[in-house]
């Protein structure tokens, strides 16, 4: 409870400051603000720093923020921009701090991750991510932490958690319990905040199949379905 409060807290400071832009979407998207109101997204709609992004249990959405790095959110998942900052010219205003609540993402790092990697954090309830420029996947499963090491099996039967992918570069994962430095390759466990991340030695068969469209240099256009929307329409759901 006090890392959601605390989250709170610091969100209300950065709310409002354009994160970056919906580039792919194959679903409903929404960004509840740090006022409470929800809104409908679409391509082209912009993000900001104190959005919460929540996506549908089919969606996929991908997200280009301001410094060309860009995040994948997997279906049911909730993600804040707590906080992000970035200009060209002025690195020393740079910070880019996101909550990972539930669900799972792809992060590629951008500009802001390259110059300044210690001003980058992926916090979750299990640990704190950080990055040495890279490309990552991370997910939670359940909602309990475990005490116990996963098994590798159908993702139905994962043991709750914290679990990572790093696909280029390097993570560093942290938590109360300890820390971790993951390698290309590598697949890591976090069971809770209290246990220390812990590598493991095979893929634990975590799924994440974003539509092809998503592999295409951003801003191609998408065929078929939402792609074809390339308006911006936020929606206001009260």
């Amino acid at each position: 409870m006090l890392w959601l409060v605390l989250l709170c807290a610091s969100m209300q400071a950065w709310a409002g400051q354009v994160a970056g832009t919906v580039m792919q979407l194959n679903g409903p998207l929404f960004a509840k603000k740090a006022d409470g109101k929800v809104k409908i997204l679409a391509i082209k709609s912009e993000v900001e720093s104190g959005d919460t992004l929540l996506t549908e249990k089919d969606t996929y959405a991908l997200i280009k923020l301001i410094d060309n790095s860009e995040i994948t959110l997997k279906p049911n998942t909730s993600f804040l921009i707590e906080q992000f900052s970035y200009e060209a010219q002025q690195p020393d205003g740079d910070h880019a701090i996101f909550s990972l609540l539930k669900g799972g993402l792809r992060s590629v790092t951008g500009l802001l991750g390259k110059r300044n990697k210690e001003r980058f954090e992926m916090k979750t309830p299990s640990a704190t991510i950080g990055i040495r420029g890279t490309t990552f996947t991370a997910t939670l499963v359940g909602g309990m932490p475990a005490a116990v090491l996963p098994s590798p099996v159908a993702s139905s039967s994962l043991a709750p958690g914290l679990y990572v992918q790093v696909i280029e570069g390097m993570i560093h994962v942290s938590n109360t319990g300890g820390a971790q430095n993951f390698a290309a390759g590598q697949f890591g466990f976090t069971p809770g905040i209290l246990q220390p991340p812990v590598i493991i030695p095979s893929h634990p068969d975590i799924q994440f199949t974003p539509p092809p469209a998503f592999s295409a240099p951003s801003g191609a256009p998408t065929a078929g379905g939402a792609g074809n929307k390339t308006a911006a329409i936020d929606c206001v759901v009260r």
